[in-house]
């Protein structure tokens, strides 16, 4: 099992640096450079590339070749960030992946314009792989932009709704975060060639997975070392967002406790300063362990759901979902 860890590790290494070089070159010598230094700038932060090695894994487990997807691994990664950078503005976030966001270190209209051409360049880099499958492969990734967009929106209703229920919430993220994930691994599997039922299993792959790493996400807001995470720790509380874990605070809270959380809505957030009373709470309330249970639940869906596949093939999708559970940013 080590010796699949290690292996494993290296072939995301190698992948990493090789999606690192094609973004690095993507916007190199475009004019005007207002525009395409901050996208630099974001393309070249130290991002996991998760999204990018979810299409290459899914182009390889049909009998595709990396080197036939490289272009599309890059314009996912490139959405990806496009829908950051919007997210850092709306959020009003000071730090992304360790450094400044790109509006607090240009301004919100730059940010805004360098969004859109990362946005516009993705689907020029998708364009270079596509063959005889344009029309799926196209289709994929723009229902893909408009799940996000969707779920952006709804992220965004929750702040003005008093009540949001787990059911809303997973659906919310189901849009927002995990539909990413999964036209990812369509993408992929598309190009590589794959057959409908290959597809339609690393789609619900990426999804569950996607789900399970947004609940992650959500807990390492409360519970990872801020240095190590590369955000503010409680963010989501300061932010007053309705989180898998505030949701499920709410749901076990009783008396005073409920109170007290009904505040962060009531006051649209929190001090930073009470950050730690919040996280003490929601260690009373047992919504760190039911965060952990939800997201090992989510994740053995998307191990099921690689049956078709042989257990060699499926390896390697097993310790990536195993190292996304366990990660600490």
């Amino acid at each position: 099992m080590k010796n699949n860890n290690r292996k494993f590790t290296q072939i995301y290494q190698k992948q990493k640096i090789k999606i690192d070089i094609i973004l690095e070159k993507s916007l190199q010598g475009r004019k005007p450079a207002s525009l395409y230094e901050p996208g630099s700038y974001i393309l070249h932060s130290e991002g996991k590339r998760l999204r990018p090695l979810l299409v290459l894994l899914s182009a390889q487990a049909v009998g595709g070749q990396f080197k036939n997807v490289y272009n599309a691994a890059a314009a996912v990664e490139m959405l990806h960030n496009f829908t950051l950078v919007h997210d850092d503005i709306m959020d009003n976030a000071d730090k992304r992946r360790g450094r400044l966001t790109l509006h607090k270190k240009y301004d919100s209209n730059t940010a805004i314009l360098v969004g859109d051409s990362l946005l516009s360049v993705a689907y020029e880099y998708l364009l270079k792989d596509c063959n005889g499958n344009a029309k799926e492969v196209l289709s994929a990734f723009t229902k893909g932009l408009v799940d996000v967009c969707e779920g952006q929106s709804m992220d965004t209703d929750f702040e003005l709704k008093e009540s949001v229920s787990i059911k809303e919430y997973i659906f919310m993220i189901t849009k927002k975060t995990a539909a990413m994930a999964e036209m990812c691994c369509k993408i992929g599997a598309t190009i590589g060639g794959g057959n409908r039922t290959k597809i339609n299993a690393l789609s619900k792959y990426g999804k569950n997975l996607g789900i399970a790493f947004q609940i992650h996400d959500d807990l390492l807001d409360i519970s990872a070392d801020e240095k190590e995470f590369g955000k503010t720790i409680g963010g989501d509380l300061v932010e007053g967002k309705k989180t898998y874990l505030f949701i499920k605070a709410l749901e076990n809270a009783r008396g005073k406790d409920r109170k007290y959380l009904s505040k962060v809505i009531e006051n649209k957030g929190i001090r930073k300063n009470q950050v730690k009373n919040y996280k003490l709470l929601y260690e009373k309330l047992g919504v760190l362990n039911s965060a952990k249970k939800e997201i090992k639940e989510y994740t053995n869906q998307a191990l099921d759901s690689l049956k078709v596949f042989n257990i060699e093939q499926r390896k390697i999708f097993y310790w990536l979902a195993d190292a996304l559970i366990k990660r600490t940013r």
